[in-house]
């Protein structure tokens, strides 16, 4: 067992995953893709073998324990695929559908599917506010991102996925404390509520998983434009 394989395999342990000899294969795939596409595309600041293995594999996979992999899930901005390719490798009966708003991620995330053999998992293209208002709307009974905006302005771009009885589970730093306070009135209004937070803590990262349980729908208002999202954050 060569040391990317051992680091691997003991970072996604550590985060409760127990990966196989084909899984292993498909994340190392997953990585020599990565580096050579970032080489034409921009795809990721982190370019060392071993930090891709924990900060953005393992890191990505600390969100499986929490999910049933017969159910379906959205990644909302998926950039590179992260998290929800991660999540499809370790979870095979898991329907991912990742979007993003930038075609030539997407293309770079069709050929790791393709490489990768991956099924029931389809790429779209489009904005978050566009797909939350279409037929994407209350389709999912997980959505995710893993993204740097406030918990209020996430919540309002991706509870709308949601259907009633799921959760959106966002990742978010280890202080979330006024956060979680400032969000609350608006995560009610969109239809959600603060179910459980999460502390991972492990090889030196540190980060919340902020889960928000859907329990009616979202009003058909929300998600607003990004400049109205913005400028006027729910509170």
């Amino acid at each position: 067992m060569n040391n990317l394989t051992t680091l691997l395999t003991q970072s996604a342990a550590t985060v409760g995953v127990e990966l196989s000899p084909t899984q292993i294969d498909q994340f190392l795939q997953y990585k020599d893709l990565l580096l050579e596409w970032n080489e034409k595309i921009n795809l990721t600041a982190i370019t060392d073998e071993h930090e891709i293995m924990v900060k953005h594999f393992a890191d990505s996979l600390s969100l499986t324990p929490y999910l049933e992999d017969s159910k379906n899930l959205i990644d909302v901005g998926t950039g590179a695929g992260f998290p929800g390719l991660p999540l499809k490798i370790a979870l095979p009966n898991l329907n991912v559908t990742l979007l993003d708003s930038l075609n030539k991620r997407l293309v770079f995330v069709n050929e790791v599917i393709n490489t990768l053999g991956l099924t029931h998992v389809q790429t779209v293209h489009s904005r978050a506010e566009d797909g939350a208002r279409k037929n994407l709307r209350e389709q999912f009974d997980y959505a995710t991102a893993r993204a740097v905006s406030r918990l209020s302005v996430l919540a309002e771009y991706c509870l709308p996925y949601v259907k009633v009885g799921g959760t959106f589970i966002a990742y978010k730093g280890a202080d979330v404390k006024d956060e979680l306070a400032e969000s609350a009135s608006a995560i009610k209004i969109l239809g959600g509520e603060i179910s459980e937070v999460k502390e991972i803590n492990f090889l030196g990262i540190s980060h919340s998983l902020i889960m928000l349980k859907k329990y009616r729908q979202t009003s058909a208002q929300y998600p607003r434009t990004p400049a109205k999202i913005s400028q006027n954050p729910i509170k």
